[in-house]
């Protein structure tokens, strides 16, 4: 579907996701986005895998990857 198409036609773009369909919207001919239904969840399944790790080192591991980022951390420009 084009851009324009889309634009025209939000409410009945909406329908068709909301049933399940996934539409890829073109301008130009190049792929720009993909719409499709919202994942479903409440956090329920990423608290039970947190729960779940068996790995005792899980949480030097995690400090050891925010550390890294932090480091790596391009400073953000003043306003």
């Amino acid at each position: 579907m084009t851009a324009t198409e889309a634009s025209r036609s939000f409410a009945s773009l909406l329908d068709a996701v909301e049933h399940g369909e996934t539409v890829v919207i073109t301008r130009g001919g190049k792929r720009i986005a993909s719409l499709g239904p919202a994942p479903v969840g409440n956090g329920a399944a990423v608290r039970a895998l947190l729960a779940s790790v068996p790995d005792g080192g899980f949480a030097a591991d995690v400090a050891s990857a925010r550390t890294a980022v932090e480091l790596d951390a391009v400073a953000w420009p003043a306003d």
